[in-house]
């Protein structure tokens, strides 16, 4: 996705708003690096949209309490997966 970055940060935004996803998943739809992602939705959407900005903002902040979580899940899965591959090749 190219183009002027304040516009990509309004798209970003959105998206984000819309969907309730993770800055991991906007980066993964949009083909562009986390870092770009959280960059344009933590500094540059600020001073272009604060409105939205807010909102973003809540739903980043949702994310980072429950990563964790979603993390410890994740991991619980790929044991998961790795023991029943293992219980396969007995």
């Amino acid at each position: 996705m190219k183009g002027a970055v304040e516009e990509r940060a309004i798209v970003l935004g959105e998206y984000i708003l819309e969907n309730k996803t993770t800055v991991r998943a906007a980066a993964r739809r949009f083909h562009i690096s986390k870092s770009t992602v959280h960059k344009d939705v933590s500094d540059r959407l600020k001073s272009v949209n604060p409105a939205l900005y807010g909102q973003v903002r809540e739903i980043l902040e949702v994310n980072k309490a429950q990563r964790h979580i979603r993390g410890g899940l994740a991991t619980r899965e790929k044991y998961r997966q790795l023991n029943s591959e293992d219980a396969d090749t007995e």
